[in-house]
């Protein structure tokens, strides 16, 4: 035989409190709770950090040599092939790609995007200074660039003269000398290709006029650079002077 009991009339039904009810039952917390809330929000609104080009993509260091007046299979063989050669040993190296041109070499690193771009820069930079003697004088004079940029162009801009009073050689070495400085230290810029040259000396040789004299284009580029060069001239009136000397001029040269 089974027993059933029923409520008594009158008293209260026993029910499950739930979170909805807790604040049912205290309006006033759940009104200070919410105030809380939407401070809290607002305050992270004005302070949480924002990155309009986030680094979601994979780090991409580029490396860039010039070698001016050499054929593209000339750079291939004796400055992309061997920086190739050094660029070894990394873990988190994706893949590389590299490309030669008359006078030019460039070659791109992709890592994944775990890796810590300044560290990997400058693994990179120490990689090249183990076969930096390797490369040819000239690149060597040129230098050998580091940069941690990608393929792509960001921005394309000019400089033109309205009133026509420049030339292409005046506006291009403006735009060597005082443009691209200033836009290398603007902060996330990391390389400017630049479509012109300024001012420079331009020599073109004649074979049979160096086969005469019996002299090579090396000849002729050693005393070029040894007649260009700009040295302390000195000064007039110097240390040690004599008694009653007023007179200290500095004499400086007028060019290179």
């Amino acid at each position: 035989m089974s027993v059933t009991s029923a409520p008594v009339p009158g008293s209260p039904i026993p029910t499950r409190k739930s979170v909805a009810s807790f604040f049912i039952g205290r309006p006033i917390f759940a009104i200070v709770l919410a105030i809380v809330v939407c401070l809290a929000g607002t305050y992270s609104i004005f302070n949480l950090p924002i990155s309009q080009y986030p680094e979601i993509a994979p780090v991409s260091i580029r490396i860039s040599a010039n070698y001016p007046g050499a054929s593209a299979e000339a750079v291939q063989n004796s400055v992309t092939t061997v920086i190739e050669d050094a660029i070894t040993g990394f873990s988190d190296l994706l893949y590389m790609e590299s490309s030669s041109s008359s006078g030019s070499a460039s070659i791109s690193l992709t890592f994944g995007s775990g890796v810590d771009a300044d560290i990997v820069q400058v693994q990179v930079q120490n990689k090249l200074t183990s076969v930096q003697s390797r490369l040819p004088q000239a690149v060597q004079d040129a230098g050998v660039t580091v940069s941690r940029s990608g393929s792509s162009i960001l921005m394309v801009g000019n400089i033109v003269s309205n009133d026509g009073k420049l030339t292409s050689s005046q506006l291009s070495d403006i735009m060597a000398s005082t443009i691209e400085p200033a836009v290398r230290q603007v902060d996330g810029v990391g390389r400017i290709l630049s479509f012109g040259s300024g001012y420079a000396m331009r020599i073109w040789l004649d074979p049979l006029a160096l086969a005469q004299y019996k002299l090579t284009p090396s000849d002729v580029t050693a005393a070029i650079q040894q007649q260009n060069t700009e040295v302390a001239v000195g000064e007039i009136g110097g240390s040690p002077t004599t008694q009653g000397q007023q007179l200290r001029v500095t004499v400086t040269a007028q060019t290179q």
